[in-house]
């Protein structure tokens, strides 16, 4: 079985890029179930209808987000319709949106997706990840999912790295997202997870993380604050497949790639 995870969707740049080239990496590696990070992919934070439409309507399973969750509020209209586009599980219990999905993948089998939030440096306050990761993939288990796979939406690589070991016994895949440059740490761990610290990008490339160079540069030097925005051009597309064991469903080989 083959998974991948496509990294940060950066505008609506990064999603065009995405609709063009995602088809063609699905058919090439022989792709039976993608996962998208869309929050940044309306002008860089947040997401809205028509862009999750064109993530699902162009391969993808499932939709995750992050910190910038609720950045466009056009979420709120859509998000509890919606079970495919998953927000951060570890936020406040009563918001909306779920924080986990199981689907079908193209092969037959059952994918428990989650999304969760780290707590180092993410500006916010946010429920235990480890632990609520735990109670997730105890309630998709019992749900029938076969394979539990994690967008963990954290800063700090020190946090990724504990995160991961902590849940290597439970989860199939664990990969970080947010600092949208992509790791050279993928590693199998010995009980057959897949893990990578961040799988990067999709967006535009003469960017500083998908956002425009000057006024990037500007809010460093002045210290001013200014509205962030995102740059034109050509674009890359970042993921990783993960490659499973049919019998085992442990990860056998993990590919970065640049497209």
């Amino acid at each position: 079985m083959n998974i991948l995870a496509v990294g940060d969707i950066v505008g609506q740049t990064g999603v065009n890029y995405y609709a063009k080239t995602i088809k063609g990496l699905i058919e090439k590696h022989n792709v039976d179930f993608v996962v998208v990070n869309g929050e940044n992919s309306e002008r860089g934070s947040g997401i809205n209808k028509e862009i999750f439409t064109t993530l699902i309507n162009n391969g993808a399973d499932v939709v995750t987000m992050g910190n910038h969750t609720w950045g466009k509020k056009d979420i709120f209209s859509f998000i509890d319709d919606e079970p495919r586009l998953i927000r951060p599980a570890n936020y406040a219990e009563n918001l909306v949106g779920k924080g986990s999905v199981i689907v079908t993948a193209k092969n037959g089998k059952k994918v428990g997706v989650i999304n969760l939030i780290g707590r180092v440096d993410m500006g916010g306050s946010f429920d235990c990840p480890f632990k609520k990761a735990k109670s997730e993939i105890e309630y998709l288990k019992g749900q029938g999912a076969e394979i539990i796979i994690i967008d963990f939406h954290a800063e700090a690589t020190a946090e990724k790295k504990a995160f991961a070991y902590y849940l290597k016994n439970d989860a199939n895949i664990i990969f970080g997202t947010h600092t949208h440059v992509q790791t050279n740490d993928d590693m199998i761990y010995d009980t057959g997870m897949g893990y990578i610290t961040d799988i990067g990008m999709t967006g535009p490339i003469n960017s500083i993380i998908g956002l425009d160079i000057d006024i990037a540069l500007k809010r460093f030097l002045t210290q001013i604050p200014e509205r962030y925005q995102v740059a034109e051009g050509e674009c890359f597309l970042d993921a990783v497949l993960f490659k499973l064991d049919d019998g085992s469903n442990k990860v056998t080989e993990i590919a970065k790639i640049r497209a």
